[in-house]
């Protein structure tokens, strides 16, 4: 592994029942983080953060999607996915961003769950311990808000100051009962009273 990593933690999530009502089916969700150290601390500041990221992203994604596959039957299990990257306090946003935004690192995820929309994230600085949110949403089509979920979950000793979490998460399904329709509905209700309103000017 180019990056050093430090630790593995993994959280997995069980909803059974929501807002009083059972789920059909138990909805698994799982958020795989990797501490790795920040290849660029200590090094002011780095122009060019190509190097860093040609050499160790790919691997580490194929890494972490090896990883969150091990808790689901297969990849086409995985209905929702998502990513996260969390900064040391001493480094860049920019930082996390180059190393989850990168098709070197999500196209093993893609390809993996066979997906066609993009991964949703968050990248953002904090101290040891802070909250990850992990958002979600379907893998095949971003309209789809049954899907848009978020996972939480923290480390209470990363990230250290030169540290960064990278997280990827999963689940085999949305929310338990998802009633507000999706994006499509609102642009054929909204077209639909844009013609009405027409007619009646």
């Amino acid at each position: 592994m180019h990056f050093e990593v430090r630790k593995v933690v993994t959280t997995i999530e069980e909803l059974r029942i929501e807002g009083g009502k059972p789920a059909a089916v138990p909805i698994t969700m799982v958020g795989v983080a990797y501490v790795i150290k920040n290849p660029w601390a200590g090094q002011g500041f780095v122009e060019n953060l190509r190097p860093e990221i040609t050499a160790g992203c790919s691997e580490l994604g194929e890494q972490m999607v090896a990883k969150v596959l091990t808790h689901f039957p297969s990849g086409d299990a995985i209905e929702a996915y998502g990513k996260a990257a969390v900064i040391g306090l001493d480094g860049e946003i920019e930082h996390a961003s180059g190393i989850i935004h990168t098709l070197r690192f999500g196209n093993h995820y893609r390809d993996a769950v066979n997906a066609k929309s993009f991964l949703s994230f968050t990248n953002k600085r904090g101290p040891a311990g802070t909250s990850i949110q992990i958002p979600m949403m379907h893998k095949d089509d971003a309209g789809f808000r049954s899907h848009y979920i978020t996972l939480e979950m923290h480390i209470e000793d990363a990230p250290a100051a030169d540290e960064i979490i990278v997280v990827l998460g999963g689940s085999d399904g949305g929310r338990a009962h998802p009633r507000i329709g999706n994006r499509y509905l609102d642009m054929e209700e909204i077209a639909a009273e844009e013609a009405s309103n027409k007619v009646q000017n």
